[in-house]
């Protein structure tokens, strides 16, 4: 009983006694965020600080969009007290950040009541008040739509205050032990002279560098940018008319390319950067045409795969004599593979190929285990006979095939529940076909006979939280972190 008290106590930042003392039982009370924490702070005489959950956003300029409002406030004063929430992170780094209405973008903004579809339900009015996903998940937004949203008022829950802080858990921050600090896991009611405190500055800082330049204030719904975003070079009758691609990845820079025959694109937020297709023989000297697979590894090299034969490239230039062997650089990997990426959850190389995939790890011998290969429909909802594979700088995973795309839910080892459902139109969402639908009817995507789209049973291990046999530490047990 008293080391749970004491763990409480050194997560809330409070005096550490050990007892049930009142102001501890208080704090037991307060609504808190959603986020999970890991339990069992450090109880010794070190100095109080932020902490860092380990994921950062590798772009300083990112998009967000409100897919759902709360049902309580009007639209245009969420639109402006949502923005006031990133310009509080946006004033102390160099981040910038702009409101889009459609489109993919970094974090998603909901308000949802009970269960969402992402396994962690809401549980009504006080309690949870939201929970937010760190870049490595995604970085996406919930609010409990069952709270009393308000505005610039000590009445109900204040909505400002509530965003900054879960939006300090997008940007990668976790839980502080300072009590002062916005990112302390309760929340304390309204301050109508809100600032940051030392220790988020010292955070977010930790992760984004100091600001260098002074940012406009958001206008409204429209945060002003100090440079211009990427301009898409409208649609591609290439992409455009037939949205299946033989292979996407992110370079070490960051830099999104997709492949297709003997041309390839460099994909932006708003689509496509002008200035493409190009060919692939005169960026990439001595690659061929029509890859098959391409993934860039944490050693900065880049990856390329066809029939049976691969090649490295650091950048755009080849590293060393190429191509060689998969079966001598990739031992246990078949040639023509489908698809390859890294995946986030566990930095492994994974190979698809038909019905089936191959988990790589070149620190292990031999790097392929005797387990595999395993079925594809082990990552539910995945179809077989894929055409590409990565993940994306938001942290998500993606699956590509015939023109269509699945967005996949690393934390609940599925394809995401989402509006409009999965799998959605690669050329729309990825590509800038404005013309093109933005949902997907699924009874007309072509799917190869006796083909797997559903996924088979599987049992998914959720390790989130810690058992504590005390009720009054329920509560606690539930704060939570990534």
């Amino acid at each position: 009983m008293r080391k749970a008290i004491v763990e409480f106590q050194a997560f809330a930042g409070l005096n550490i006694t050990g007892e049930l003392d009142r102001e501890t039982a208080e704090t037991m009370s307060l609504p808190r965020c959603g986020v999970r924490d890991k339990v069992g702070y450090a109880t010794d005489s070190r100095s109080k600080r932020y902490a860092l959950q380990g994921s950062r956003w590798r772009v300083k300029e990112l998009s967000y969009k409100i897919s759902k409002y709360p049902r309580n406030l009007n639209h245009e004063k969420v639109d402006v007290e949502l923005a006031k929430a990133f310009q509080v992170w946006a004033d102390q780094t160099d981040l910038v950040f702009k409101r889009k209405t459609k489109g993919q973008v970094h974090i998603e903004i909901r308000f949802e009541k009970g269960e969402h579809g992402d396994g962690d339900p809401f549980d009504g009015p006080g309690g949870t008040l939201a929970h937010a996903y760190f870049p490595v998940y995604g970085g996406d937004a919930h609010f409990d739509d069952a709270e009393n949203w308000s505005i610039d008022s000590y009445r109900g829950t204040n909505l400002f205050q509530v965003a900054a802080h879960e939006f300090g858990h997008s940007l990668g921050l976790s839980h502080s032990d300072v009590k002062t600090a916005l990112m302390a896991p309760f929340y304390r009611g309204y301050e109508p002279h809100f600032q940051l405190d030392i220790d988020d500055i010292q955070g977010i800082q930790a992760l984004y560098g100091k600001k260098t330049h002074k940012t406009p204030m958001s206008n409204g719904d429209k945060t002003t940018t100090t440079t211009e975003a990427p301009v898409a070079s409208g649609e591609d009758a290439e992409l455009c008319n037939d949205a299946s691609v033989d292979t996407l990845f992110n370079s070490a820079e960051g830099v999104t390319y997709a492949f297709k025959g003997e041309h390839y694109w460099k994909l932006t937020e708003e689509g496509l950067a002008a200035g493409y297709p190009r060919l692939i023989s005169k960026s990439w000297q001595g690659l061929p045409s029509d890859i098959d697979a391409a993934f860039t590894y944490r050693n900065g090299k880049t990856y390329f795969f066809k029939g049976s034969l691969y090649w490295r490239y650091v950048g755009k230039k080849m590293d060393g004599d190429y191509p060689k062997q998969i079966s001598e650089g990739f031992t246990g990997i078949p040639d023509n593979v489908d698809a390859a990426l890294v995946w986030g959850g566990n930095g492994k190389i994974y190979f698809f190929k038909g019905s089936k995939f191959w988990r790589f790890d070149p620190s292990q011998k031999p790097p392929v285990k005797k387990t595999y290969p395993k079925p594809i429909s082990n990552w539910e909802g995945i179809p077989d006979n894929l055409d590409a594979a990565l993940q994306y700088t938001n942290g998500y995973t993606y699956f590509f095939k015939r023109g269509y795309y699945y967005r996949f839910n690393d934390r609940t080892f599925s394809v995401d529940t989402a509006d409009p459902a999965f799998p959605r139109p690669a050329g729309f969402w990825w590509f800038g076909c404005k013309s093109a639908a933005s949902g997907a009817d699924t009874n007309s995507i072509p799917r190869d006979e006796n083909e797997n789209v559903s996924g088979g049973s599987r049992t998914v291990t959720r390790n989130f939280m810690l058992v504590i046999g005390v009720a009054i530490l329920h509560l606690f047990a539930w704060s939570r972190s990534s």
